[in-house]
Parts: structure tokens; sequence; C-alpha cells
């Protein structure tokens, strides 16, 4: 499993943007970068830069999955039929720990990989605990009985600062179901993602 060990919210620093779109994201208070050089004056980035910025910045909202996992997801994407950035962000949207979230089962994609590791996901009624798991379109996704329960869960069912896409149907409090991939337009990033610039990145 994939584990974040460095502070979470340094990510939203260093892009200087929110890129979860939580409420307690220090760039709420200070927009610039972190550590002692944070606030000297940015030079001309590159091109290079831009490219890497987009996708260190995509790469971190997913929960920060690592480089070998990201890549080997940009490689299938490059391999499907039509828009190389589009399929990328299908795949994405279609990994387990992500629909959990989506679906409001966890306050954080973080949480929702625990929630997913900790055995408290079932996947068409089969317990999984293998985050990156790529879920089907008409899979139903639900909560194990303990964690219906959970603090965390009923934490982030009640948070109003984002709501559940189309593409993840739910039915009850403890159930959805993956309908579809969806495209960029319905992904709700609450800051602006370019998969057409990590596409980019990785083709150099």
């Amino acid at each position: 499993m994939s584990k974040r060990t460095s502070a979470k919210h340094k990510i939203d620093r260093r892009m200087g943007e929110n890129i979860w779109g939580r409420p307690k994201s220090p760039v709420n208070k200070r927009e610039y970068g972190p550590g002692q050089h944070g606030q000297r004056r940015k030079g001309k980035v590159s091109d290079f830069g831009i490219q890497l910025r987009a996708k260190q910045k995509l790469k971190g909202y997913y929960g920060d999955v690592t480089e070998k996992q990201f890549r080997a997801c940009y490689h299938e994407a490059s391999r499907m039929k039509g828009d190389t950035g589009q399929n990328l962000i299908g795949l994405l949207e279609q990994r387990l720990d992500m629909i959990v979230y989506r679906a409001k089962f966890a306050p954080t994609i973080f949480a929702a990989r625990q929630l997913v590791s900790h055995g408290h996901i079932r996947v068409d009624g089969v317990k999984c605990n293998i985050a990156s798991r790529r879920v089907k379109a008409g899979q139903e996704i639900s909560l194990g009985n303990k964690a219906q329960e959970m603090a965390l869960v009923l934490e982030a069912q009640g948070l109003s600062e984002r709501d559940i896409p189309e593409y993840v149907a739910p039915d009850g409090t403890a159930k959805v179901t993956f309908t579809r991939v969806p495209t960029l337009d319905e992904v709700p990033y609450p800051v602006k993602m370019e998969p057409n610039l990590v596409v980019e990145f990785y083709s150099r």
C-alpha cells in the first residue's frame, strides 16, 4: 500500500492551490509555498516546469499514488482508443479508493484509502482491501456493518463542501453503484486539472 509520509497540505502550499477543496487547507491563510524561501519571488517557469507541476497536482490529488503506479496508469491510457488525457482521468476515477471518496464514505482520499485497506469496503458484497482495484461500471460498492457506525464515515456523509457526482449513484447511505466511467468535465475537481500537460510530460 502506498503511504504518504510527509505533510499532506504541503502539496497545497507548493502548488498555491487548495487541490482538495478542504476548509482547513493552509492555502486559505498563506498562499505562498512552504519553507523559509516560500515567500521569495518566483521566476518564469519553463514548459517542463509547467508540465511537472500539472503532473504533481494530479498525482497528489489522488492520494499521492506512487510514481510507478501513476506512470503505469498513463501508459495504459495511451494504449487505449481516444484521447489519452481523458482516458487517464477515467482510469484514476475507477480506483476503488476514489469511488469510496466520491461516495462520501470518507472525508478525504487518504481516509478512503485507509477505509479500504482495513477491510471495511465491499465490492458486489465481497470484502476488498486493495485501494487501487479498478471498479467496473455497474458494480456496487458498500460499507461493512462496522464501518456504517464509524465517526469518520458519519463526518464524511455530513460534509457540505462536496456532492456525490452523477456517475456514482447512491442507494441509501451505505451503498453506491459506479454507473459509468466519467469524462474530465464530469469530475468535480475543486481546482483546474490539466491531464493534457501530464500527457506531454510523459511523452517527451
